[in-house]
Order: structure tokens, then sequence, then C-alpha cells
């Protein structure tokens, strides 16, 4: 990680601001996040091919000096102004229709079609690259572009996962006719996608969802009944869950069924919407600017996705992939929030002096800081993770397995702090919506209630550690390669140990019964920082070999003294070891290997 560079922020829109005037608020706009993300720009290197990285830089670039210009102006217009439900047409018809804000549709614009965010992990010739992308090159872009809009990464992801989980379950003839439409990055071409699990008596007991499917008597299925949160509900192609008539309770009784928005109205007439209809939209805290709502089924046409006794099991592809995608977001929102906060402690002077040079907002910097950084490499590694499990690697399989569980409870649980205490550095004007802040704030808040809540999410990873020891996957994984790594040996021992205390705790929790649950977060807590320690290491250790600069194996230190070592509460910190941080972590300073392991 490359020091901060700050840069002259631009005046906002019909705003000229007076550079003598010391009472301007430090304003972003016009920064450029890429070229100020020195640890993103660091990282990339080791996680991309560098023909790939080569061809990607001008587009990251590019995306990296739109996001405090263009895309905020665009998502601040689409906060402002939430899609709208039409019920019926102008002449009466039952044809629902949601009105998108223009500023909506422009950004959709740029994610599906400029950049090809949901297709160019599954064709060639997205962004002008001959083949699919790796996962680490969709996220590094999500990464940037959610730093300015959270909403619209709801659809894209979902179209994405929805792809992903057809082509690896579905039958070729229907991955023949949706394929091509989910990999548009031509709007009028485009047919997102969406997903439609939670039904209001259910809400996380997926396995008590009562809509049910009906053999139609020419070989498809008939969905009836409701779902209470469907983000996206007007996309073209839906994976719903749905309980086929005999089936048993539970989830093993659930089958995975795609429905399409339109079907033709006879054998040869025009399309017609399917028997299903948007209820009313939600009056969302976040995300304002993407359509959610309530779905009602009444006979709707849908097909049979892979085996009809394994749709939940089918189905968990999709959610784990959106799981990650919701982790690779809440470190963009996190790394948005430490530029805002950096930025306006830089600029701003109170009281005669800079607020970056007061001992507490130091501290506070610090503060933000290392979760955003833990946040930011777990999302790069598990992204190569999820590349070698694509690729038929059954380890790691079983690594992403923990994984992505682990960085969706973790990584959305410190964005909503994270936020809001970046919001607080800007003091009283981060509470005003004119600014990024309360949207970052709103926005965060829902990564915790996706894809699961983080109560569901915990118990997944103890569930992952029951059926196929995913902990020690990777803690072993991590383990054998710190082993081979020029990490400094008093370092190397503190990561281990984490890594075996974090194992020891996630099976006590796993093996406790009811009683073991309640450690459950505790647990999955402690073990995503031993594992961000453990790659912060690596990382480290790696970017030292080749630059000099270790302090991604500070980050790692930092980990291990304070989030797994517990402090005395009336003990002083260290204030030796916090001041020699901060001049390497917020002021650039040089940083070799003894300074990294504290020696």
């Amino acid at each position: 990680m490359t020091a901060p560079t700050i840069a002259a922020a631009a005046p906002a829109s019909g705003a000229p601001a007076d550079a003598a005037d010391p009472d301007i608020l430090p304003d972003t706009r016009g920064l450029d996040l890429y070229a100020r993300d020195g640890a993103l720009r660091d990282l990339l290197p080791l996680y991309l091919p560098a023909d790939l990285l080569a061809h990607l830089e001008p587009h990251l670039a590019r995306l990296g000096a739109m996001i405090t210009t263009r895309l905020d102006d665009l998502a601040h217009a689409a906060d402002r102004h939430p899609p709208v439900l039409h019920p019926r047409d102008r002449q009466g018809r039952d044809r629902p229709w949601v009105e998108k804000h223009p500023a909506y549709v422009a950004l959709e614009r740029i994610a599906f079609g400029e950049f090809g965010l949901a297709a160019l992990s599954h064709r060639g010739g997205v962004l002008g690259w001959p083949a699919p992308m790796p996962p680490a090159a969709k996220y590094a872009l999500t990464y940037l572009f959610v730093q300015a809009e959270f909403g619209l990464c709801c659809p894209l992801s979902m179209t994405d996962a929805l792809t992903r989980t057809l082509v690896r379950f579905g039958d070729p003839a229907l991955i023949a006719r949706a394929f091509d439409g989910l990999v548009a990055t031509d709007l009028d071409s485009l047919a997102q996608g969406a997903m439609f699990i939670t039904e209001q008596g259910a809400g996380s007991d997926v396995g008590a969802a009562t809509v049910v499917a009906e053999r139609d008597g020419a070989g498809g299925w008939r969905l009836s009944g409701d779902k209470w949160f469907c983000s996206n509900p007007d996309a073209a192609w839906t994976m719903v869950l749905a309980r086929p008539v005999g089936a048993p309770p539970g989830t093993r009784g659930l089958g995975l069924f795609l429905m399409p928005r339109t079907v033709p109205a006879d054998a040869a007439g025009p399309e017609r919407i399917n028997a299903y209809r948007i209820v009313r939209l939600k009056d969302k805290l976040g995300t304002r600017s993407m359509a959610s709502g309530e779905i009602r089924m009444d006979g709707a046409v849908a097909y049979l996705v892979g085996d009809l006794g394994q749709g939940f099991k089918q189905m968990a592809e999709m959610i784990n992939a959106s799981r990650l995608s919701n982790g690779v977001r809440a470190a963009g929102l996190m790394r948005r929030a430490w530029h805002e906060a950096l930025y306006v402690a830089e600029q701003r002077v109170a009281f005669g002096r800079r607020l970056a040079d007061m001992p507490l907002m130091r501290r506070q910097l610090l503060k933000l800081l290392l979760p955003t950084e833990q946040a930011l490499s777990l999302s790069l590694f598990t992204a190569a993770v999820m590349a070698r499990a694509d690729a038929g690697d059954g380890e790691a399989g079983r690594l992403l397995r923990a994984l992505t569980p682990l960085l969706k409870f973790r990584a959305c649980r410190d964005a909503r702090t994270v936020t809001a205490d970046s919001l607080e550095v800007r003091g009283g004007a981060g509470y005003i919506e004119e600014w990024v802040n309360p949207r970052l704030v709103r926005d965060a808040l829902l990564g915790s209630v996706w894809e699961g809540t983080s109560n569901i999410v915990a118990l997944d990873v103890l569930r992952a550690a029951r059926t196929v020891e995913a902990h020690r996957a990777l803690s072993g994984g991590l383990k054998q390669r710190l082993a081979a790594e020029a990490v400094p040996a008093p370092l190397l021992a503190r990561l281990t140990d984490g890594l075996d205390r974090a194992v020891a705790l996630v099976e006590e929790a796993r093996d406790g019964g009811p009683a073991g649950e309640r450690l459950a977060r505790q647990a999955a807590s402690g073990l995503y920082h031993a594992a961000a320690a453990a790659v912060l290491a690596l990382e480290g250790a790696a970017l030292h070999a080749r630059t000099g600069d270790a302090r991604r194996l500070l980050l790692a230190r930092l980990v291990l003294d304070h989030r797994l070592t517990a402090p005395d509460p009336l003990a002083p910190a260290d204030d030796a070891a916090e001041a020699a941080a901060a001049a390497v972590l917020l002021d650039g300073a040089p940083c070799d290997l003894a300074t990294a392991a504290g020696a």
C-alpha cells in the first residue's frame, strides 16, 4: 500500500469554491479514488495475470475518476427519486411496470453496459478482453463502482449469480434460451436477473416456504403463492424456490425454478406478462434507488432448474455468490468512507491544527483503516479461491465454503461501524443528505440483512465446519502458505497461534449443541480475523519481496493486536506503537520488516 496522496478537490457543480475561505468544507468531489487507492493498486498484481491487469488498468482508472463526479451525481439523484410502481397501463390493463428515474437508468447503462459487470465473468468480448475474466477482475471493478452506488449492485450481483447457477445446473435448452440476454451489454437486449426466496411467514427459515409448484400437464410448471422481499422485481428472469405438490416438508422438498417475466400469449401470439404481479414496492431505509417489492404468483409459468429434490442446494450456489458480492460491496463502502474521513482530516483545520495531526483523530483513522484493509484483502483472496474452485479444485471449494460466509458476516458488520464513524469525522455536515455519508450509512446497514442475517450466516460458518471441515481447510492452507513465505518468525508464530485458537473456538461452537451455538458469532469473528491477518501477511511478504514495502505485514500485526488480543480497558494504550503505525499508514513513512514485526 502506498501512502495516500491528497489532490485538490474540484468544487461541486454550481458552487464555486473560494480557496481563500477557511470555512469551506473539505469536499472529495473530483478526487480520483482509484489513483488514491494505493492498497488496491498494490494488490491487483498479486491477484490478476499481468496481461489482464495491463488491459484493465485504463478501465479501472476511468471508473475511479468517475466515482466522485458523474457516478456520485447519478447515485444522489437516483436515491432522491426512488422507483415508482404502476399497477396498470394507461388503458386500464393489468400490466404492472416499474418506472425508474433516468439517473438510475444511466447507472444501469454504465454498470451493465459500459463496464459489463454482470457479463465479464461469463463470456469474452467485455471491455475488449477475448475471454471470460476471473472473479478478481469483476470484483475489483465492482469494489470501485459501489463506492458511488450500492443499490444497483444488487441487480448486478443477482444477474451474475443467476447466470452462474443456471449454467451450472440448468438444462442446455433453457441455458440457450436465457444466456444471451443475461450477458448482454446493450440495455435493449439485456435480461436482468433476480431471486425470490423470502416469504413473510418463513423469513430465514427457508424450509418453511409455502409457495407451491404444480405440473401444468405440458411438461412445465406453475407457481402460486407470495414472496415477501424481492429485489429487482421486474427482472426478466428470476430464480424461485417453491415446493412441488406432494413434496416433503423442509428444505429437502424445495425445487428450484426459473420464472420468466413474460411468456407467449399463445402458440403464435405476442409476449404477455407472466401470471404474477408486483403487489407493492418497499419503502426502504437504504438502497432507495433500486426497486424491491412483494410478489404474488397466480399460476406463473416456470421451468425446472436441475434436480427436483436438490432445489435448496442449487439455490445455495446463487446465494453464496451473492454473499461474496455482498462482502465485496461492504469493502467498497468502507473504502469510500475511509477516503471521505481521510480527506476531511487532512484538509480541515481546527484549533490551529489539522485534524489529521491530532492524536484522537489519528487513532480514529487507524480504526477506520484496519477493517477496510481486512475486507479488501479477504475479498480479493476469496475471489482467487473462487476461480480455482470453479476450475474443479476440490480443496479450493472447501476454502470457499468457509471464506464466503466469513466475509459476508464480518465485513458487512464492520461496514456499519466504519461508515458511521466516517460520518462523525465530517461532523454535522456528515449528517446532511447533500453529502455522501448518510447514504453510505444507510446502505451499509443492509449488508447484514441481505442473503442472511448475521446470526444465520454465523451459523452457516459452523455448518461448513460440520459438513466439510471448511475451517480446517482454511487454517491448514493458510499455515502451509505462511511457512513458505518470508514472514518474520515472531509474527509467524503469532499468526499460526491465532489460526489454531480460532479453529478450536469454531469446533467448540460446532460441537457444543445449543450452548455452542451461542458462540457462533464469536467463533466466526475469530476465524475471520485470524484468516485476514494471515492473508495480509502473505500479501505483505510478497509485496516486500517486490518493493521492499512491509506495511501489509504491519497491518497483519495490528489485526493480531487489536482484533485477536483482549485489551485491558483500564490500561493506557501503547502510544509509541500506535504512533509508529500511524506514521506508516497515515503519513506514508517507510516500513521495513523490523517495523512491521514490532521489533
